[in-house]
Formats: structure tokens, sequence, C-alpha cells
């Protein structure tokens, strides 16, 4: 079986659990395949922590579900070193539940910035600093965090540092009448069944890296480049594309956005079977790789306008050149 067929077996299984939300399924697989982090929101109940355990029991690997409160300390997720006396080494470090394959780090925005902060190093260097020693996390690592968008009582907004080192900010909504249908004839097999089928076969992670030195492959050309860098270059210098844009935004995206770009684009020409990206595959992650890079303006804010609606304005302003 080669990589392609076996990521697309993994999607169309996780599809048939994770109902009415094939654009979730897909950012799911895209952002592990590009080796990056991702950003979850939505209301309550629209299957974001059924998403990830449906990918850990799909994968052969580990899952570590973190629930963030106000009161969990950094060493609640990466863990401490232990004094036991008996031993020649009288500390030994105890391991997180960041030490694990898949980690769900849920309602993160639930935890004061100090807890938050303790993610920043597994997320962005793939180890963890604790005592002075430093402990490399495996090669299969990601980081699904989730965030409800309505409750604003005792959360802490995550900061732009933390927000950046995501690389995509997936936001999904209700799913519609049909599937709102399925949903409810799932979960009644599911309850007759005693839960979840477990995975006959499960994927190797070596799959994953297999596709990911594949995805290495998919070309780029320089127009391609040009049009990422025009991007971006787009939310840093608003002015000289129109009036409006410069009056929404106030803070641009930074080199890691179009690195997003770069790596999500390739991964998405890549799972849709092409050798090479186009305007559509940069045009198509677009949206996730930097609504949250954005700073928008008190203006904008004041009239209701969302990163979205901007990065609408970017992509009509922008044009590919060659």
């Amino acid at each position: 079986m080669t990589p392609q067929e076996a990521i697309q077996k993994l999607k169309a299984r996780m599809s048939a659990s994770i109902i009415g939300q094939d654009e979730l399924v897909e950012r799911l697989i895209l952002v592990l395949l590009a080796d990056g982090n991702m950003l979850l929101e939505g209301l309550p109940g629209l299957a974001k922590t059924r998403a990830i355990k449906s990918l850990a029991k799909e994968l052969d690997c580990g899952l570590s579900r973190i629930q963030f409160t106000p009161d969990l300390l950094p060493s609640d997720v990466t863990g401490t070193e232990i004094y036991q006396p008996e031993l020649e080494e009288k500390f030994v470090f105890q391991q997180g539940p960041i030490f694990s394959n898949l980690i769900l780090a849920d309602e993160i925005n639930r935890a004061p910035a100090k807890v938050q902060s303790a993610l920043l190093e597994a997320m962005e260097e793939r180890q963890v600093s604790v005592a002075g020693k430093t402990y490399k996390m495996d090669p299969l690592f990601m980081v699904m965090a989730t965030q409800n968008p309505v409750e604003q009582e005792g959360t802490y907004p995550l900061p732009e540092a933390q927000m950046d080192r995501f690389l995509m900010h997936v936001v999904i909504s209700y799913p519609d009448d049909a599937s709102e249908l399925a949903i409810l004839r799932l979960n009644r097999n599911e309850q007759s069944a005693g839960g979840q089928v477990e995975a006959k076969e499960k994927l190797s992670p070596d799959a994953i890296f297999s596709a990911r030195k594949e995805i290495a492959q998919v070309k780029i050309a320089e127009n391609m480049e040009k049009y990422i860098v025009d991007i971006i270059s787009a939310t840093r210098f608003p002015e000289k594309y129109s009036k409006e844009l410069d009056s929404w935004i106030d803070f641009g995206a930074s080199p890691r956005g179009s690195i997003a770009l770069d790596r999500a684009s390739r991964a998405h020409a890549w799972m849709n079977g092409n050798e090479f990206v186009t305007p559509d595959n940069i045009r198509a992650v677009v949206h996730d790789c930097l609504r949250h890079r954005l700073i928008l303006s008190y203006e904008a804010n004041a009239d209701g306008i969302t990163a979205d609606q901007v990065l609408d304005e970017v992509l009509k302003a922008v044009a590919v050149v060659g």
C-alpha cells in the first residue's frame, strides 16, 4: 500500500466516525502530515475531542488528554523530578502527559499563561527542559488544542506568541440536518455495541513518515513562492493595497505565517494527488494558516470585521504573477 493510499484510507475511516465534519478530518490529517500543531475552535459537542481520539484509534500511537483548568501547574504538563533516596541518582524525572504522540490540550484557554507556556518548547523545538536537562519528544508528535469561542468567564486568552506556534487555527460549526440524523444513528449503534469499535488494523506511524518524505518532494514554482510572500506582505503593508485593508490591520503575519503556508499548501497538494503546488492549494489553506496571526485594529473590531473577511480582501487584492 502506498503512503497516498494509506492516508486516503485513514481519512475515509475517520470520516465514517466523525460525521458532518469532513473539513476537520482533512485538516487534522494535513497538520499531522505537515508536522505541525493545530488550534481547534468550536462550540461544545462538535466532535473536537472525538476527532483526535479517532485519529489515535486508527494510528498505532499514543494519545494523552490534558484537561486545562485554572489550578493546573506547568509540571502537570511537562512532568517533574521525584526524590528517590534509595537510588544512586536521588532525583528521577517522571514524564508528564506531554510525552506522547498525539496531545489533546482540552480547553487550553482555561489555564493561566504559565501553564500555556509549558507547551511552547514542546510545540516548537520538540523537546522539554526540566531542571537543566533536556528531554526529546517522539518523532511523531502533534498538539491539538481546543477552545470554546463563546465562553469568556474564567478564561485566559492565548498570547500572540503562542498562537503563532500553531500551524493552523481551524474553526468548525454545526453539521447539516442530514449529518445530524446520521450522528443520531451512529451514536445509537455505538451504545448498542458498548462504545466505539476499536480499529482492527491500525496504521503504522511509518506511513506518516513516508508521506512526509513524499510531501517534501512536492514542487513549488518560484511564482507560487512569490504568491505566498505577496499574501504575507499584504498583511504587513496593507496601505499598498487599499485604505480599507490599512484601517483593518494593526499587525500582519510573522515569517512563521509564510512557512505555514508553504508547508500546508504542499501537504494539501499531495493529499489531492498533485506533484506541484497550485494557487488553489495556497488559497485553500490561507484562512486556517493566517486567521490567528493577524492583529486587527480597533476600527475593525468595532465594525465587526473578522480575520476571515480581511483575508478574503487580501486574496482579492493579491494577484498571481507569472
